[in-house]
């Protein structure tokens, strides 16, 4: 059936249970598996803010932040992998439309299905907060399997 999962992640403890979805989804079928994580850069207010705050080098802290985050998180993914016997390829990408990156990573990769979760939001919180979800879902010809 799916030869190859694309599971989506952003760290959250709902994104948690979209990547055990897809695990489990991925172990009975023998699917090979790629987790992407998608970071927005650093904004320049944010970086004009802490180097007035007195931070030498704002953008090179956030890098090593964002590297020590990425380092947790896919070993916290790589052990779940593990248990289910699955091996996974670990990705991040800094992109400012995490929706664009995850369908584009699906086409590279040649992955099959796209595994991620969505709080599930309606009405004006959704138009206010957005939703990299629903970007995904009209942007993509492939299955996606989202896990609320």
């Amino acid at each position: 059936m799916y030869k190859h999962i694309l599971i989506a992640t952003d760290g959250s403890e709902l994104a948690a249970r979209g990547v055990e979805h897809g695990l489990a989804l991925a172990a009975p079928l023998g699917a090979r598996v790629t987790v992407l994580n998608v970071s927005e850069p650093l904004r320049q207010e944010a970086a004009r803010a802490a180097a007035l705050g007195g931070i030498a080098d704002p953008v090179v802290r956030y890098d090593q932040q964002i590297d020590e985050e990425m380092k947790n998180r896919f070993r916290s993914i790589e052990q779940r992998a593990a248990e289910h016997g699955v091996t996974v390829d670990l990705l991040h990408e800094i992109d400012d439309h995490p929706a664009e990156a995850i369908v584009r990573t699906a086409k590279l990769r040649d992955c099959d299905v796209i595994v991620m979760s969505s709080h599930g939001r309606r009405g004006a919180a959704r138009l206010l907060l957005g939703s990299q979800t629903q970007e995904v879902l009209a942007h993509t010809t492939l299955p996606v399997l989202v896990v609320r």
